[in-house]
């Protein structure tokens, strides 16, 4: 499989083949409501602990980034094929997407892979994304930056620490073709580990596309924040993880699944295959 860079709104997603070789480790983005169905929540004022839900699996979507070479527009809320982009990858976290592969089936009339879902984001994005979210039939919950522009480690380190499940779904909200089927099969790889991260042929490790146990995992990203780290691949190496590689992602999808959207260009291509489904 040729490997998509995953370069999120953050820029900071991808990582030199150096890091990669380590391979397994062993020690180591308005009321959110469809029919009142569904619950809208703030991690600072609901003191939310994560864990609290042994085996549960709470989804984080990272769309805290400046999105620079989007252009004057934050691109999680940039309409996508009619519907905002980090509503889409939310969608086909909920099954409620439109079927578009890889898992198209799925993505569109599945059961959800998470059980809720936690948006970290900055404080100005808030509105126009709670409104992007708005009939959304999981809860919601909105992680917002203690501190803008540290990077995507402290997005998933925020994200960890608002979780409701003993796992997290981290995904970038720039992945608009995340298979849902693949996180399926990664909250099973990471039982029994704190992390299950997919690794293509190029050895760079989707960190932004994988499970990781928690609390675990919030912990170590403040042991790197504190030591001055950005990248985050640092804190993968002091869990206990495994590495999901090329051949078994083959197995489960197809590498679409890691398409960002990085630049208007991205944007367009990725319009053009909704749409092609869609037959707008």
């Amino acid at each position: 499989m040729n490997a998509i860079p995953n370069a999120t709104a953050e820029d900071d997603s991808v990582f030199p083949p150096a890091h990669a070789a380590i391979g397994m480790a062993d020690a180591n983005d308005a009321d959110v409501s469809d029919a009142n169905d569904a619950d809208v929540s703030d991690a600072n004022d609901v003191g939310i602990s994560n864990g609290n839900d042994a085996g549960g699996i709470t989804g984080v979507i990272l769309a805290g980034g400046r999105s620079t070479r989007f252009g004057d527009r934050d691109k999680a809320i940039a309409p996508l094929a009619g519907t905002p982009m980090i509503r889409r990858v939310a969608n086909r976290l909920a099954g409620t997407d439109d079927p578009v592969d890889p898992g198209g089936g799925r993505a569109s009339g599945g059961e959800p892979v998470v059980d809720d879902l936690v948006i970290n984001c900055r404080d100005d994005q808030r509105s126009g994304i709670t409104a992007a979210m708005e009939g959304f039939p999981l809860p919601v919950t909105y992680a917002e930056d203690e501190e803008p522009d540290r990077g995507p480690m402290a997005g998933i380190r925020d994200g960890c620490r608002a979780a409701t499940g003993e796992y997290v779904a981290v995904v970038a909200c720039d992945m608009p073709f995340v298979d849902p089927t693949l996180i399926a099969h990664l909250l099973a790889r990471c039982r029994g580990h704190e992390a299950a991260v997919p690794r293509l042929d190029d050895q760079w490790f989707q960190t932004t596309q994988a499970v990781y146990r928690a609390a675990p995992m919030a912990d170590a990203c403040d042991r790197a924040l504190a030591a001055g780290e950005r990248k985050i691949i640092e804190p993968l190496f002091e869990l206990a993880y495994v590495v999901v590689d090329d051949a078994e992602i083959e197995r489960v999808t197809a590498e679409q699944t890691f398409r960002n959207v990085n630049t208007r260009e991205d944007h367009a291509d990725a319009e053009v295959r909704i749409e092609g489904i869609e037959g707008i």
